[in-house]
């Protein structure tokens, strides 16, 4: 079985956490994959170090919703576009994947997992990408380069954080949940 045919099999299966707080504003991000050299790869970005939040970070494309985003969906493609060049008739969405909050933008994220067609021309917006970062998931799934840590407290609970870690690319925070997430569902041990 196709890696696109498994992830849309998994995720169409199972119940979805959705979070629901009015304090916190909605955002969407997009996990695309695509196969290179015969194995597959999740496309990130590193931002720019003028972006508001996460400067420098290595992170998924995707935004805040905006008021004319009629859903979370259009928000991701919207920002994809925006960020990466993706236009939306060569996104096919797999599916969606938990709901997660982040602690320094608080926000309420929903990631869409996506296949994308490769090789791609990518137009990156400067202003907002420093660069591409192409992972292959056999990377990730290699446990020498994770880590995770103890935590840190919110609210009252304890988080744990996690880090990958690829070339010289360090990918921590909300990213790396999202990406634990998805690697534990579709890659289960």
């Amino acid at each position: 079985m196709a890696l696109e045919e498994n992830i849309r099999e998994v995720l169409s299966h199972r119940k979805r956490n959705e979070i629901v707080d009015p304090t916190r504003g909605p955002a969407a991000v997009l996990i695309p994959i695509y196969g290179k050299n015969g194995e597959y790869h999740i496309l990130m970005t590193k931002r720019t170090q003028s972006v508001m939040y996460h400067k420098g970070q290595v992170c998924f494309p995707g935004g805040t919703r905006d008021e004319e985003d009629p859903d979370l969906l259009t928000t991701a493609i919207r920002e994809s576009g925006e960020e990466i060049g993706l236009r939306a008739e060569d996104i096919e969405i797999l599916g969606v994947l938990d709901d997660m909050f982040t602690i320094t933008s608080m926000r309420i994220i929903t990631p869409f997992v996506a296949s994308i067609p490769y090789p791609y021309e990518f137009k990156i917006s400067p202003s907002e990408v420093e660069e591409l970062v192409e992972i292959p998931i056999s990377a990730l799934l290699d446990k020498g380069n994770f880590r995770e840590e103890t935590g840190q407290y919110y609210d009252g609970r304890l988080f744990p954080v996690y880090f990958f870690r690829y070339r010289d690319w360090t990918i921590i925070g909300a990213t790396a949940v999202i990406l634990k997430r998805f690697l534990d569902l579709v890659f289960p041990e």
